[in-house]
């Protein structure tokens, strides 16, 4: 990553952190948030994702498929950006870009939220689905 984008994505993390406080997932607002937000978490990525595997590991319930960590993209009242690990066959996660998150309610009283896994970080352009490829943890960064 150049050194203007780092410097550009920490004084964003700052100012929303100064702003709203709170997790990683802060509402950054359309493409500009996809882009930073992605560009945090691909920072950070393979770190998270050795950690993770170690702790599940270490606990007896390893994945023992390729895993990667990946941006989670929400769509609907503004887009935010978050972070969650995927697991599969190689050739499949390889494919994956992001994992797009679809909150919606049901009889409401019941919130549901929807994690799906897409070749794309930008959902607002494209929206396709990599099969064969799930969810295996959800990661929240306390600014």
């Amino acid at each position: 990553m150049p050194t203007r984008a780092k410097k550009f994505l920490a004084a964003a993390v700052i100012f929303f952190s100064l702003l709203g406080g709170g997790a990683l997932a802060f509402d950054l607002g359309d493409l500009v948030g996809v882009i930073g937000g992605g560009m945090l978490v691909s920072g950070i990525s393979s770190q998270i994702n050795d950690f993770i595997n170690t702790v599940t590991l270490n606990r007896g319930v390893g994945v023992q498929d390729e895993t990667k960590v990946v941006p989670i993209v929400s769509v609907g009242s503004g887009t935010s950006i978050g972070a969650a690990q995927v697991a599969g066959l190689k050739a499949d996660v390889d494919k994956v870009k992001a994992v797009a998150e679809l909150s919606v309610s049901f009889m409401d009283r019941v919130g549901v939220r929807i994690l799906v896994p897409i070749d794309s970080t930008n959902p607002l352009e494209r929206f396709r689905r990599v099969q064969k490829v799930g969810v295996s943890a959800i990661i929240d960064y306390k600014l």
